[in-house]
Formats: C-alpha cells, structure tokens, sequence
C-alpha cells in the first residue's frame, strides 16, 4: 500500500534501540576494546565503533578485527565480546535526553511500543527491564533462526507479538539500516537526529522525515495519521 492510500490510525511505534533510544556507543566501544585486547589485537576508537554498528554485534566485531583474522581466532574474540558486553551494558549507556518523557506520553496516549535491535537478545533483554519494562510491551533483539534488520523478520515477530497489522504501525531509528528494515516491513520510517548517523548520510540513504528531538515524534505520528 502507498503511503497516500493509508486510511488506519497509527496505533503502534517500533524503535530501534541503539542511537535512538539509548546512548550504548560507550558501552559497545569498550567492550569491542576489552575483547580486542584480551586476544593482542590493536583497539578501535569510539567513532571507528559508531561507523561499525548498526548491522548486528557480529558485523561490528569483524570490523572491529584486523583484516585476514582466521575464523577460529574470530569466533573467539566474539565470544569474548558477547560475555563481557551482556556483563557491561549499563556501565556508560543511558536514555537519550527526551525519550523517557516520550515513551511515557506515548503509553498515556494509548500507543503500543515495541523495541527491535541487531543486538543479541540477551543484551536486549538486560536493557529492557532496566529502561522499558514500564513503557514498552515486546523487546525483540537478535535470535536464532530470525534474520537480522534490514530483513523485515524482527518487525513483524514484533507487530504479530502485539497483535496489531502493519498498517497501524511506524518505524523510528537512527540509521540507513532502519530506513531499509522499514522499507522492508511496509512501514513509514521517521529518522531521528541524535544518534549514531547525520541528516546527510541519512538523505542519501532514502531518509524523509526527521525528528531532532523525541518531542517531535509525536507530531511526526499525527502527520502520518493523517495520510
């Protein structure tokens, strides 16, 4: 369906996690760093880690790795990542300034709120019942047999698990892999401004709405209403 032809009120908001909802760079940068040392490879800076993230924490571990690293000597520096991430997530991340005021006016209003990120489920988890369990009704991170975003997988678990159809819902992240997975799923996408990638980049990556603020989101939502 055209975004034109959209006559369903907006009743369901998917965001992604990292760089939308929550700061994690730190975090994810120290714990690609711990991982990388403990195995003598040379460490990455924070803005090597926000150009690697946003496909999943095994794509940013190869990145992270220096080139030709044999697969066995990978898998292990990558376990060693997992542990000490799902052990260290909390240490340095923290809720964008605005998004805990947002995710409470959306649950007043009545909306439902789901979460859907490349992050391994476990990491999801602990972040969730620390941040959202208040606000936010379905988490869905990374899982076996579930393709990672841009694949619209994670979305529709998320939309089936919260019992609403996909022309009730938007997408908002801070990425062109979330403006891929919401192009994927069917969804109209908002790009928020203050995460892991600019206005630019986003433009050139089929990006058309923007909120600079989670203030906006909510006036984006009734813009897209409307349709």
């Amino acid at each position: 369906m055209e975004e034109s032809e959209r006559m369903t009120k907006i009743t369901t908001i998917v965001f992604d996690l990292d760089g939308t909802l929550l700061n994690t760079l730190d975090d994810l940068a120290d714990s690609t760093n711990y991982a990388l040392a403990q195995f003598g490879f040379p460490t990455r800076s924070v803005e090597e880690v926000r150009r690697f993230v946003g496909n999943g924490v095994r794509k940013l571990m190869e990145r992270a790795v220096p080139a030709g690293t044999d697969s066995e000597r990978f898998e292990a520096v990558f376990d060693c990542f997992k542990r000490y991430y799902v052990e260290h997530c909390m240490v340095k991340t923290d809720l964008y300034p605005g998004v805990a005021d947002l995710l409470h006016e959306l649950k007043t209003a009545g909306y439902k709120i789901a979460i859907v990120s490349n992050k391994l489920q476990g990491g999801v988890d602990e972040l969730y019942r620390h941040y959202f369990q208040d606000t936010v009704q379905v988490a869905v991170g990374e899982r076996a047999g579930v393709r990672r975003k841009p694949a619209p997988d994670m979305v529709e678990i998320a939309l089936q698990e919260l019992g609403v159809e996909k022309d009730e819902a938007v997408y908002v992240g801070d990425s062109d892999v979330d403006v891929a997975t919401a192009a994927h799923a069917g969804l109209p996408c908002i790009s928020v401004l203050w995460g892991f990638r600019d206005r630019d980049f986003l433009e050139r990556n089929g990006a058309v709405r923007f909120a600079d603020s989670p203030a906006d989101i909510l006036g984006l939502l009734e813009s897209i209403s409307r349709l």
